[in-house]
C-alpha cells in the first residue's frame, strides 16, 4: 500500500547550534515578529518582544537597529504632529506617541536604551521582513518606516532593490558581530500576505526579501533563514490555516510554524521543558465544574507543588501568587 500524504513538507534541518530557556532573545519587524516572541515568551524564554512595535520593510528594520547600536537620537527631521497634535516618528509604530516632540524623544531614547543594553547580552536576534516596498519620505529623501496616515503626496513608493537591502545589512550583520559576537541571527520572511500591493506585486516583494535572505545566510555563518513563508505558502496550502480575512494565519498555522522552528532551533532539555509547561498551564486553566471541592484543592495545591519545583530554573513568581490566591479563596469558601 503506497504511502499517502496531504501536503508537501517544506523541512527544516535542525541548527547546529540551539537555543535553550535561558536564552536571551530579541525579535523584530513584521507583526510575526510579534507572534513568535509571544510565544516564546509564553514558554519563558526572556524575549525582548517587537520592542519598537511593528515594522515591516528592511531598510526601516535596519535603521532603528543600527541606531539602538549607536546611540543615536531619532533623526529631528521626521517628527512630526498629526490633526490630533500627537506628536510620532516617522521611523517608528504609531504605538509610539507623545503629546510633544520633548516627549516622544524621550520616551524612543529610554526604548532604544533598553534595547541596547537588551542586546549586549542576547542570544538570538530574530528579523522578519515583511515587505520589500517602502516609502520614501520626500522632505528628506529617506525610507521610512511609517507614514502614520499622512497625506500620500508627502510619500513615494518603491520597491527597494536586492541589493540596497543587502547592503544595509551586510553593515548591520558586521556591526552586530562587533558588538555581542556570540550572537546567532535568524531572519524569515513573514507569511502574511500584503494584498494591497496586489498578489503578483507581493510575490514580487517576498521573492525580494527571500532572496536577501538567501545571500546573507550564506555568506554569514551565524545568519540562518527560518521558512516562515515557504510553511504557509506550501506545507499549509489551504485557506482553512487563515483568519477570515484570508491574509493573516489562524492560530492553528501560528502553532504549526513554532513547532518546525522550536525542532529546529531549540535544545531538547527546553523542549522538554515546554512540553511540561503545557501541562502545568493546562491544569491553571482548568475551571471546576462544581466549584470550590476537594479534588479542585488538591489539583491546585498540585500545580503549586509543581510550579515551586521548577522555580530554582525560571521565574513563576507570578504563576504561584495566582495559584496561592485561589487557594486561599478556596479556603475563605470553606
Amino acid at each position: 500500500m503506497r504511502e499517502i500524504k496531504l501536503s508537501t513538507e517544506v523541512g527544516v534541518a535542525p541548527a547546529d547550534w540551539k537555543i535553550n530557556q535561558h536564552s536571551k532573545i530579541v525579535t523584530i519587524g513584521s507583526c510575526f515578529a510579534d507572534v513568535l516572541g509571544s510565544q516564546l515568551a509564553a514558554y519563558k524564554f526572556p524575549v525582548l518582544n517587537n520592542h519598537f512595535g511593528t515594522v515591516f520593510n528592511p531598510l526601516a528594520i535596519a535603521k532603528i537597529l543600527d541606531a539602538t547600536l549607536e546611540s543615536k537620537q531619532p533623526n529631528q527631521t521626521l517628527f512630526v504632529e498629526n490633526s490630533d497634535r500627537i506628536w510620532l516618528h516617522h521611523d517608528f509604530h504609531s504605538s509610539l506617541h507623545g503629546r510633544d516632540q520633548a516627549e516622544l524623544l524621550a520616551q524612543l531614547t529610554d526604548k532604544m536604551a533598553t534595547a541596547r543594553a537588551f542586546v549586549q547580552k542576547a542570544d538570538l536576534l530574530v528579523i522578519t521582513f515583511g515587505t520589500a516596498f517602502g516609502y520614501r519620505h520626500k522632505q528628506t529623501n529617506q525610507i521610512i518606516g511609517n507614514c502614520h496616515k499622512l497625506p500620500s503626496d508627502r510619500f513615494v513608493k518603491e520597491l527597494l532593490h536586492p541589493d540596497q537591502i543587502m547592503i544595509a545589512y551586510e553593515q548591520l550583520i558586521q556591526k552586530l558581530q562587533s558588538f555581542q559576537r556570540n550572537l546567532r541571527v535568524i531572519l524569515t520572511v513573514s507569511p502574511v500576505r500584503h494584498t494591497r500591493d496586489t498578489l503578483p506585486l507581493n510575490q514580487v516583494s517576498k521573492s525580494t526579501l527571500r532572496l536577501v535572505c538567501h545571500r546573507l545566510s550564506e555568506k554569514y555563518k551565524q545568519v540562518e533563514y527560518f521558512p516562515s513563508y515557504e510553511i504557509m505558502v506550501d506545507e499549509l496550502r489551504d485557506y482553512r490555516f487563515y483568519e477570515d480575512d484570508l491574509i493573516h494565519p489562524n492560530k492553528l498555522a501560528e502553532d504549526f510554524i513554532f513547532n518546525v522552528f522550536s525542532k529546529a532551533f531549540i535544545d531538547s532539555d527546553a523542549l522538554h521543558f515546554m512540553k511540561e509547561w503545557d501541562g502545568i498551564r493546562q491544569m491553571m486553566l482548568h475551571r471546576p465544574l462544581h466549584g470550590h471541592t476537594e479534588s479542585h484543592q488538591k489539583l491546585l495545591k498540585s500545580v503549586l507543588a509543581k510550579l515551586k519545583a521548577l522555580s530554582s530554573q525560571i521565574d513563576v513568581t507570578k504563576e504561584i501568587r495566582e495559584i496561592e490566591e485561589k487557594i486561599h479563596e478556596f479556603s475563605d469558601v470553606r
